[in-house]
């Protein structure tokens, strides 16, 4: 953080701020751009992009900016950035294309989308970092092998869960322990809400009721836990993690739902609670040295042996600069899976589902999503939850039960499907996948 801050003032200082485009207009969006514009030296949002170019408009007016350019062309977008004119533009491939843009955040949600947005702008030499969970979480591995063939940086977010977690999982290593638990701390689980009963919450605080019932259903905190399963091998104890057990006793007594024994066979594991008072992520980790044991219980650690450290709050768009910073400025990623996937996101039907019906998106009606060790999903062929829309039932499918690839079809000529099975084919030498999306081998 220090050293980010230093960076940033010295880019200010020259003149020279990182030139940040924003790809969806949504609440965090919203923020985000205010933060930028208001809060964070040496950076400068050039361009926002939504569906709607109007919502864009929005977005960047909410922070005070009246100049607006309109853009539809590569040509229009490009001179209003040389003119430090702000532009709004339903076409995110301009800023992906733009020579005049460095760092493009994506903040759709969107899985197909998305990878289009993010090949496109690898292409183009532009370092990505996702606000988009759900994108890294079905097809994070594979983007960071084409991330690094064009030679730029793919990196979570800082202020979200992951980069919260990642953040404080590195830094417990550095003081020599071994993590055991990277944990999450959420204050509702309900695998059953949908857009209807999260309605009020959405519109108290001006969000999108989809996502909120992503947050309520579990499918979010799957999505977060499955990046930091994939940048530190940690696995999951069993699918759907804790299934929101509840406690709401002292943090740094949390080891205690653990078994030590269980987590060093496991070699770690990711994992979420409810209500966990003054906490949002934890880490539990252990020290193999009795002298620094010793330490650590006169520090009011306790006598282990797992040691409890957390964070109390996450920040979201208060921090997504500091990412921005550490990406172009120190070509440093937060949460980059270590190979390839080891916990992805099934989806499990939220309702009887019939034969005939066509799936909604994530934090709808139909599925809601469960993280669970790629070892299961493959074997399984297992649905992910982020490839759910649009797929058609082929059968009936219980409440409660595993979406399989066999019971859909699937939209065709999906870019998020391809890579999946290229995903597969890279990391696992596994093939099905290809046979079920029908790519050429």
């Amino acid at each position: 953080m220090i050293l980010v801050d230093t960076a940033l003032k010295a880019r200010a200082d020259q003149g020279n701020p990182i030139r940040v485009a924003i790809v969806g207009a949504g609440f965090m969006s919203q923020g985000l751009t205010n933060q930028i514009l208001h809060s964070t030296p040496g950076m400068r949002v050039v361009a926002v992009s939504n569906r709607n170019a109007g919502r864009a408009a929005d977005v960047l007016r909410y922070s005070g900016v009246e100049n607006v350019v309109m853009a539809e062309t590569q040509r229009q977008l490009d001179e209003a950035i040389l003119a430090n004119r702000p532009v709004a533009t339903e076409d995110a491939m301009l800023l992906a294309r733009s020579e005049l843009v460095d760092v493009v955040v994506e903040a759709t949600g969107s899985v197909e989308f998305g990878a289009h947005v993010v090949l496109e702008a690898f292409k183009h030499g532009k370092d990505v970092v996702l606000m988009n969970a759900e994108i890294d979480a079905t097809i994070g591995p594979i983007l960071q092998v084409y991330a690094k063939k064009y030679g730029v940086i793919m990196s979570a977010c800082d202020g979200d869960e992951p980069g919260v977690q990642m953040n404080l999982y590195r830094w417990v290593k550095g003081l020599g322990l071994i993590p055991r638990v990277i944990g999450n701390v959420k204050g509702l689980q309900d695998p059953y809400r949908n857009p209807t009963t999260q309605k009020s919450f959405a519109e108290r605080w001006q969000q999108n009721p989809a996502m909120v019932t992503s947050f309520a259903d579990g499918t979010k905190i799957s999505c977060e836990q499955t990046i930091v399963a994939n940048a530190t091998g940690f696995k999951v104890r069993s699918r759907g993690m804790s299934r929101g057990l509840e406690y709401r006793g002292d943090v740094m007594q949390i080891g205690k739902l653990y078994d030590i024994d269980e987590l060093r066979e496991l070699g770690g594991i990711v994992d979420y609670v409810v209500g966990t008072p003054l906490t949002k992520v934890y880490v539990l980790a252990e020290h193999p040295d009795p002298k620094q044991q010793h330490y650590l219980n006169l520090y009011k650690m306790g006598e282990g042996p797992l040691y409890s450290f957390f964070v109390p709050y996450h920040l979201v768009h208060f921090e997504v600069p500091s990412a921005i910073a550490r990406v172009a400025l120190f070509r440093d990623s937060l949460a980059p899976p270590i190979a390839g996937p080891v916990v992805e996101v099934c989806a499990v039907a939220k309702r009887d589902l019939k034969a005939g019906e066509v799936l909604d998106g994530y934090g709808m009606y139909m599925t809601y999503g469960e993280a669970a060790n790629v070892d299961e999903m493959s074997s399984g062929q297992y649905l992910p939850e982020g490839m759910v829309e649009g797929c058609k039932l082929k059968r009936d499918v219980k409440k409660d039960a595993v979406l399989t690839y066999s019971d859909v079809e699937l939209p065709p000529g999906r870019l998020a499907d391809r890579l999946r099975a290229e995903q597969y084919r890279h990391f696992r030498a596994e093939r099905w996948l290809d046979e079920v999306i029908s790519v050429p081998a």
